[in-house]
C-alpha cells in the first residue's frame, strides 16, 4: 500500500514541476516527503476504518451498515413475535397495513447478526440507488485531481504545515483526502487532492430485493392512481380492499415472480398430491407449479420464494400407522426433508425459512409444519386450515380455499340462476362434524321452512340443485375451520354464510369478504334467520352480482388461467415475499 501511494504521489509530482521545486529548497522537504505516504495511510485509515473488528485491511471487503435502516430500528415498536428470536416490527406509517393492506410489518432478516430491523418509508427506495453505507463490499478507485490556486484564497499567507483533510458527503459517495502543505501562493501552487471513491459491487440478492422494494413502490403508488387497463380482466368493485393495488401487485408478479422448487424427494411422499378429494388442492397445486415455467425457476439465486414440495396428505397416507396416534414419523420426515435442502443449499439458513413456503389442506397441516420450529415460525405456511387459535399467523401465512374435486374436475359445478329465481332462504345438509354443526341443527334441523337445514338430504334431492335454488348457503366449520362448502356455494352463484370462530378466509388480503358473504358468529346461530331477513333484498342481489364476479378467484383450471386459483394462491405468497427482506452477510 504504501508502495502504491509513493508512486501516485511521484506521478503527481510529475506534473507539477514548480511545486516540486520549489520543495526541495527547504531544509525539511526531504522530511516531509517521508512523512506524506505515513499521514496518507493513517489518513485513510482515519477516515474510512471502522472501530470494528469487521474491517480487516483496505484491501478486504467491509459491511457497511444502513444508516436509515438504523434509524428506523431504533423508533420501531415491538408488537409480538413473528420469528423466532426476532421481535415484529411496526409497520411503515403511510401504510400501516403493509402492502397492499395487509396486515403484516416490513421486516430485514439479518443471519449474521440474527437481528430484524424495521423499513421506513425512508427506505422504500432501491439498494441500488442507496448510499454506500448499506451493506455491500465497495471498491476504492483513486484518483487526482489539480487545485487552482485562485480557487483556494484561503490557503494563503499561512504556516508550513502538513495538514491531511477529509470529507464524505451525506450519501458516502466519495472521499476527499487532501495532501495538503499550506504555504505562501508566491513560493507554492496549491496542492493536487486524491479522491477516493465507493464503488458498490451488487450480489444477486440485493439486486433481487431492489426489485421487490420497486415493487412496492409502484404499488403503493397504484392506490391512488389511475386504473391500470387490462384487456383480459380489471378488478373493480368493493369485492377488493383496494382493486387498483391488487390489479398493479398482480401485474408485477406476473412480470418478475420466481419460485424455486427444490427437487430432493420422490414421489408419493414429495412432487405428489391427492387431486380427486377433498385435499384435491395439494396434489393440484404442486403439480401445475412444477410444470409452470413462467413463474418456476432452476436457478435458485433467481428465486424470491423456494418451495418445499411435500403433501402432508400422502404423509398421512403413507407414513402415519392408521389409529396410532403416533405423529413422530411424520414429524420425522419432515425434519429429515429440511435438513437435506439446508444442507445442500445455503437459502433456508440465509433467512433461517422465511423466504420458503410449504402448502397443505389436510387438517394436520399445521401440525407438520410443527416438526420444525423455523418452519411454523418463520415460513410461509399456504394452509386451507387458517385458524388463528391454532397459531395461524395472517401476517406471514396464506388462506386458501379447500375445494373438493371429486373427479379432478369442476365440469358441472359452475353457474346458477340469478338472485331472482332463488326461493330458498338458507340451506344446509351434512353431518355432526365438530362442534358448531349439532349447535346449527339443534336450532334449525326440520324448525322452518324457509331454513332447509338437513343432517341427510331426502333421497331424490340434488345437493347441488339445492345450492343453486337457495339464496344463502350455510357453511359452518367441522372438526377444522375450512370448509368446501365455501367454494360449492361460490361456484354455483349463492351467498356463503360464514359460522366459524377464529378462521381467516381465503385471500382475505385482497378481497374483502364482507361484501359478498355473511359472517355469523357461533353464538348467533339461534338468531341466524333474524340475521338473514334483515338483508334487504337490494342489498342481497348486490352481493349475490359479487359472488359471481369474485367465483374467477377461486376457478381451478388445467393449464391454470390468469387470476384463477393458482395464480391467487401465488399472488398470496407473493404479497408475503413483498413484507419482508432478506440480508445476506455471510
Amino acid at each position: 500500500m504504501l508502495c502504491k501511494l509513493k508512486n501516485i504521489y511521484n506521478m503527481v509530482n510529475s506534473n507539477k514541476k514548480s511545486w516540486s521545486a520549489c520543495w526541495t529548497r527547504t531544509s525539511s522537504s526531504t522530511l516531509l516527503l517521508l512523512m506524506i505516504p505515513l499521514v496518507v495511510i493513517s489518513g485513510f485509515v482515519s477516515v474510512l476504518g471502522p472501530k470494528s473488528s469487521n474491517w480487516v485491511s483496505m484491501s478486504n471487503f467491509t459491511k457497511w451498515n444502513s444508516s436509515s435502516l438504523t434509524s428506523s430500528s431504533s423508533s420501531a415498536a415491538a408488537e409480538g413475535d413473528l420469528l423466532k428470536g426476532i421481535s415484529v416490527l411496526s409497520t411503515p406509517n403511510d401504510d400501516h397495513n403493509g402492502v397492499l393492506g395487509l396486515r403484516s410489518n416490513l421486516v430485514v432478516l439479518d443471519n449474521k447478526n440474527n437481528v430484524e430491523e424495521a423499513i421506513t418509508t425512508s427506505a422504500y427506495e432501491s439498494p441500488l440507488n442507496q448510499s454506500s453505507s448499506s451493506s455491500s463490499p465497495l471498491t476504492i478507485n483513486i484518483e487526482a485531481d489539480d487545485l487552482s490556486p485562485s480557487s483556494h484564497q484561503e490557503h494563503q499567507n499561512t504556516t508550513k504545515e502538513e495538514i491531511i483533510t477529509s470529507n464524505s458527503d451525506e450519501s458516502g459517495g466519495e472521499i476527499v483526502v487532501s495532501l495538503g502543505i499550506n504555504i505562501n501562493e508566491s513560493d507554492h501552487e496549491i496542492p493536487p487532492i486524491i479522491r477516493a471513491r465507493r464503488q458498490r459491487v451488487y450480489t444477486k440478492l440485493e439486486r433481487l430485493e431492489g426489485s421487490l422494494i420497486r415493487a412496492r413502490s409502484v404499488i403503493s403508488e397504484a392506490k391512488i392512481g389511475n386504473q391500470t387497463q387490462d384487456s383480459q380482466y380489471t378488478p373493480d368493485g368493493p369485492m377488493y380492499w383496494n382493486p387498483k393495488a391488487f390489479h398493479r401487485s398482480y401485474l408485477e408478479m406476473e412480470k418478475q415472480f420466481k419460485v424455486f422448487v427444490y427437487e430432493e424427494g420422490e414421489p408419493p411422499l414429495f412432487h405428489n398430491g391427492p387431486c380427486k378429494s377433498i385435499y384435491s388442492m395439494e396434489g393440484n397445486f404442486i403439480h401445475e407449479l412444477e410444470m409452470n415455467s413462467q413463474f418456476r425457476t432452476k436457478d435458485p439465486q433467481k428465486a424470491h420464494v423456494f418451495f418445499l414440495p411435500f403433501s402432508v396428505t400422502m404423509l398421512v397416507r403413507y407414513v402415519y400407522v392408521r389409529d396410532s396416534h403416533d405423529f413422530s414419523p411424520i414429524r420425522q420426515t419432515v425434519i429429515d426433508y429440511v435438513n437435506v435442502v439446508s444442507s445442500k443449499y445455503p437459502f433456508w439458513n440465509r433467512s433461517l425459512g422465511a423466504d420458503h413456503f410449504m402448502l397443505s389442506c389436510h387438517d394436520w397441516g399445521p401440525e407438520a409444519s410443527s416438526s420444525v420450529p423455523n418452519l411454523r415460525k418463520n415460513s410461509i405456511r399456504v394452509l386451507c386450515n387458517a385458524n388463528t387459535s391454532e397459531g395461524f399467523n395472517p401476517t406471514k401465512d396464506v388462506s386458501f380455499p379447500e375445494i373438493n374435486l371429486l373427479t379432478g374436475l369442476t365440469d358441472g359445478f359452475l353457474g346458477g340462476p340469478s338472485a331472482s329465481k332463488r326461493p330458498i332462504l338458507a340451506f344446509f345438509a351434512g353431518g355432526l362434524h365438530g362442534p358448531i354443526r349439532p349447535i346449527l341443527l339443534e336450532h334449525w334441523e326440520n324448525k322452518d321452512e324457509d331454513m332447509k337445514i338437513h343432517q341427510y338430504l331426502p333421497k331424490g334431492v340434488s345437493y347441488y340443485d339445492m345450492l343453486r335454488k337457495s339464496k344463502y348457503c350455510i357453511c359452518p366449520s367441522g372438526y377444522e375451520v375450512a370448509s368446501p362448502r365455501i367454494v360449492e356455494a361460490i361456484y354455483t352463484g349463492c351467498v356463503p354464510v360464514l359460522i366459524s370462530d377464529h378462521y381467516v378466509p381465503p385471500f382475505s388480503d385482497v378481497l374483502n369478504w364482507k361484501s359478498f358473504s355473511v359472517e355469523v358468529p357461533v353464538s348467533e346461530i339461534r338468531n341466524l334467520k333474524k340475521i338473514l331477513m334483515s338483508i334487504s333484498p337490494r342489498q342481497y342481489i348486490r352481493m349475490q352480482r359479487r359472488v359471481v364476479k369474485v367465483r374467477k378467484h377461486f376457478e381451478v383450471n388445467s393449464p391454470p388461467k390468469r387470476f384463477d386459483v393458482f395464480h391467487m394462491i401465488l399472488h398470496s405468497v407473493w404479497l408475503r415475499r413483498l413484507n419482508i427482506r432478506v440480508r445476506d452477510d455471510l
